[in-house]
């Protein structure tokens, strides 16, 4: 009931792709973990699917240009492309080789996400990018989006790379709010409780702002999990 798919190390660690099952007649449950930490798990993706779906219900228009930080299983992207007046997805991921499983179809959704002609896989330093006055297309500087999805973190506050811990701030939110169209979304998924230090960064550059809460039940506990999304609307 456990098969290792792949096993890299990288610069930034041990790098692990697995599937397993709870019981014998179980779904599989695919995993990426790193460090032995979770990136992310299949057993677990409403908050990811929510985050896409709450943020796209926010946004006007078609032929919708969205950017997605954070690539892991691909469930945040294939909500996007799911949407019809998406025109344009790009999803940027820190990690060759997890850009390399969906492009070598290892995972579930590696053809409805690298197969689809609107998605765009790009290595790189989500966080780096957002701080840059050039945006996150080298073919486009400067270009806005209709909406900046972030699926990286844990939360505000649990950090995959310490190195992300200045993103959270005001002057951080106000730079990457420049890269949205008048009235283009930002969302973030976390799974810790609200931050409101957070959710004041926000208003200092958004409007509309708000945090919606996603329950899901585990079967590690009787009471539902849960994951909260921040959201936002640029003036």
């Amino acid at each position: 009931m456990f098969e290792e798919i792949d096993w890299r190390e990288t610069p930034i660690g041990e790098l692990v792709l697995r599937r397993r099952r709870l019981h014998a007649d179980g779904e599989d449950i695919w995993e990426i973990k790193l460090n032995g930490g979770y990136l992310m798990s299949s057993q677990f993706v409403e908050g990811e699917i929510a985050l896409t779906h709450l943020a796209l219900a926010m946004a006007d228009g078609d032929a919708l240009d969205v950017v997605v930080g954070g690539l892991g299983l691909g469930y945040t992207a294939q909500a996007a492309l799911n949407d019809p007046r998406v025109g344009r997805l790009t999803v940027i991921e820190l990690i060759p080789e997890v850009i390399e499983w969906h492009r070598q179809r290892l995972l579930p959704l590696g053809e409805a996400v690298a197969g689809d002609a609107r998605c765009r896989l790009q290595q790189g330093d989500f966080f780096a990018l957002a701080a840059e006055a050039g945006g996150f297309d080298a073919c486009a500087p400067n270009k806005l989006h209709d909406a900046i999805l972030i699926d990286i973190d844990h939360s505000t506050k649990h950090f995959i790379d310490d190195a992300s811990a200045s993103f959270y701030s005001e002057t951080a939110i106000f730079t990457i709010v420049q890269k949205l169209k008048p009235d283009g979304v930002l969302g973030l998924w976390s799974t810790d409780a609200e931050d409101q230090g957070f959710v004041a960064a926000m208003q200092g550059s958004l409007r509309d702002v708000r945090i919606e809460r996603v329950e899901f039940p585990t079967p590690y506990r009787e009471e539902p999990a849960f994951n909260l999304i921040y959201l936002g609307r640029r003036p």
